[in-house]
């Protein structure tokens, strides 16, 4: 397991910062999922409109290998080493607006996005 301070900025650009509306979702989440020493597992995977999308899970531990980025208030995000490249630098957010509710990624990686943004390509 490779732990990350997200919120340190001492290598702002090359990690993964969780922002906080989306740190108090995370807390919100796990807590309700029963796990509540865990995190947001985000993954990269093949497929959507743009060739890659994000896939989530909650989960109450890291896996071997995993980047784990802390935010406010503990919250976790577990990033697998395979997935990590592709979101290197990203901020990850949470829209609270009455029309589009979800996570929203900042990823500088990203080369252009699908339309409804839950897919990239690089």
């Amino acid at each position: 397991m490779v732990v990350d301070n997200a919120g340190a900025g001492s290598e702002r650009g090359t990690l993964l910062e969780i922002s906080d509306n989306a740190a108090v979702l995370i807390q919100k989440m796990t807590l309700k999922n029963g796990i509540p020493g865990g995190g947001l597992r985000i993954a990269i995977k093949a497929g959507g409109c743009s060739g890659f999308s994000y896939t989530f899970a909650w989960e109450g531990t890291p896996r071997e290998g995993d980047h784990v980025f802390e935010g406010a208030g503990g919250s976790k995000v577990f990033v697998d080493p395979k997935s990590f490249r592709f979101i290197q630098g990203t901020t990850l957010d949470y829209d609270t607006s009455l029309v589009s509710r979800g996570f929203v990624f900042n990823n500088p990686n990203a080369k252009s996005t699908c339309g409804c943004g839950s897919s990239f390509s690089v």
